[in-house]
């Protein structure tokens, strides 16, 4: 049965959700001295959208049923609370962007208006070719009268847009009323195989279908408090930000990962959605702050893992959890669980993790914690949630059910494909790449390979395109290796196997600078900087041991021979890893190369 969604756009969900609920809190952002959220109700944000809204569409002329993406805005910087009303599609730009990539997203994609977050951002354009952008719109800052292309502030168009609609009280609604389900809603950029990004057309149905189907599946409810740190550039940002509105709910937006933990405990939020690496930087401190106390405290909190998985092993079996255990559960609570509940600000409902594979033993942990994480699974292309573990049947291993009314089917080489309102329309400007990307009967290709259980729970194994086939001809899942050292592993902040066209296994692994600083403490390696630590022979004989206890799970073609820790962490800015934290393994192996190298100077490694 085909989902109802009683919306035409994203405009229309959003004034129908301010006049419902007016009052109510709908966005906040982070205090100037961090003494708590600055909120914002539904009213207000919808006086500043409207404000915005006909400034921003000035220019812009009627489309057909696609639109016309080139009338649009681009947002070049990621500022955490900016929910506009707009007519036309926007166009995001993470704020790492390199000048060069910016500049083409924003010349391909055709955009009359550029939001920046400040003047740094804005000069990433300065000198380029770009003949159809009119204005630069400041969030932050001061305008640059001698700019080649005119800027102006945020307030400055804001004052504009009033003027407009006291000429014209009725154009937002004249505006939100052209807007239909098959216009363009947003172009998001993604790496493309030429190096060159792909804008990836995602229209107004689609992010409406995604806003109703996460109530549907009781992932949001106007009840809970959201906590949303994701970039609202990603689509998983922007799908919450859909649900959000949909529901109701009122949502903190602070996308500072360094202040998460800090800030959970002040905000208190029931839902938080977010990468695997925020759930591993949490297990890994809860797990060394254990090993480091040792003693006593070390074994108490070993023994209520221990209990928390009993119990999770009988109810992921759908048996009867006994009195006994029950008994012995509630004590481990007390004792352990409590204080990483705490930690996390001690209300959680629902946790939900997407955008890269979470570890099964990583997962296990949370739900004997009572925290229990509900996988999802999407892409950029379609409209970032398709799949995920409803909160009442949470399948540990797999990334839940299809959503709402979402087609899925596994082809004969084992990818995955699905057919529905929130895949993409296509790549824009490539219509052989987009072409490519469909079966004939329109199913879209995910390029990850999984299966289908006998209750439609989706179990991934791969995506395509990183199976490592070494020289022996066996092929192999690095995502399932690498978080299974991370489980294995609590001081690891990334794990990175190699192995394509190889005659074996190795792997480059980075340290989490806060999990090692319990590990060094009280010993000879105690003051010494990251750098120090990591190329100690201690630290290189710490993680050869883990990773024979890896060895140990695993097959003999996939075991890990050799092992370098890197000197630094993975970054953004380094092009190591994307803006929701998923490692860009091109990237890393590309600058990593001589480490690399160097596992396998003296063998056969390639064919």
């Amino acid at each position: 049965m085909a989902l109802d969604v009683p919306y035409r756009s994203i405009p229309d969900m959003f004034l129908k959700r301010v006049a419902a609920t007016p009052d109510r809190r709908a966005f906040a952002h982070p205090a100037p001295d961090d003494s708590g959220p600055v909120w914002l109700t539904w009213e207000q944000v919808g006086h500043r959208a409207r404000a915005v809204a006909p400034a921003c569409t000035a220019s812009a002329s009627p489309g057909g049923s696609g639109g016309d993406p080139g009338q649009h805005p681009a947002r070049l910087g990621d500022r955490r609370l900016r929910h506009h009303v707009r007519r036309r599609a926007t166009t995001t730009v993470y704020p790492t962007t390199e000048p060069d990539d910016a500049t083409f997203i924003i010349a391909d994609s055709g955009s009359r208006v550029l939001f920046a977050e400040n003047p740094a951002q804005a000069a990433k354009i300065a000198g380029a070719d770009l003949p159809r952008l009119t204005h630069v719109v400041l969030f932050d800052g001061a305008a640059d009268p001698t700019a080649a292309v005119p800027q102006l502030t945020l307030a400055e168009l804001e004052e504009q847009g009033e003027r407009a609609l006291a000429a014209e009280p009725d154009l937002i609604d004249m505006i939100v009323a052209g807007i239909g389900p098959d216009h363009l809603a947003t172009l998001i950029y993604t790496s493309g195989t030429t190096g060159r990004p792909k804008g990836v057309e995602l229209l107004h149905g689609g992010w409406c279908w995604e806003a109703v189907v996460q109530a549907e599946t009781s992932l949001l409810r106007d009840d809970d408090l959201q906590y949303l740190w994701l970039p609202l550039s990603h689509s998983f940002g922007k799908t919450l930000l859909c649900g959000s509105t949909h529901v109701g709910l009122p949502t903190y937006v602070d996308g500072r990962v360094d202040k998460l933990v800090e800030m959970l405990a002040v905000v208190k939020p029931t839902l938080m959605c977010g990468a695997p690496r925020v759930f591993e930087k949490v297990y890994n401190k809860a797990v060394t702050t254990a090993q480091d106390a040792g003693g006593a405290k070390a074994k108490i909190f070993a023994w209520a893992v221990h209990t928390g998985k009993e119990k999770v092993a009988l109810e992921q079996a759908g048996k009867p959890v006994p009195a006994g255990l029950k008994l012995r559960y509630a004590l481990a609570e007390k004792l352990v669980f409590s204080k990483l509940q705490a930690r996390l600000g001690g209300r959680i409902r629902v946790l939900v993790s997407g955008a890269a594979p979470l570890s099964s033993e990583i997962s296990t942990f949370f739900a004997a914690a009572n925290l229990p994480i509900s996988e999802g699974y999407g892409l950029t292309e379609t409209s970032a949630g398709n799949f995920v573990n409803p909160p009442d049947g949470l399948r540990i291993g797999t990334v839940g059910r299809p959503m709402g009314d979402l087609e899925c089917k596994i082809d004969t080489d084992g990818e995955i494909l699905v057919r529905g309102r929130p895949v993409m329309r296509g790549y824009h400007n490539l219509p052989e790449e987009t072409a490519a990307a469909f079966t004939s009967d329109g199913f879209f290709r995910t390029g990850d390979i999984g299966s289908l259980d006998d209750d439609g729970y989706l179990r991934i194994t791969d995506r395509k395109k990183d199976l490592v086939k070494t020289s022996g001809g066996k092929y192999i899942a690095p995502s399932h290796i690498e978080g299974m050292f991370k489980a294995i592993c609590p001081y690891t902040s990334q794990a990175i196997v190699v192995g394509q066209a190889r005659n074996y296994c190795t792997m480059l692994v980075s340290l989490d600078p806060d999990a090692i600083k319990g590990w060094v403490a009280g010993g000879p390696l105690e003051g010494r900087d990251y750098a120090g630590i990591v190329t100690s022979a201690e630290a290189q004989a710490m993680v050869e041991g883990y990773v024979a206890e890896l060895n140990g799970r695993l097959n003999r073609w996939e075991t890990i021979k050799k092992v370098t820790i890197l000197p630094r962490d993975l970054t953004i800015e380094h092009g190591e890893i994307t803006p929701s934290l998923k490692i860009k393994r091109r990237g890393v192996e590309s600058n990593f190369a001589a480490e690399i190298d160097k596992m396998y100077q003296g063998t056969l490694a390639e064919i």
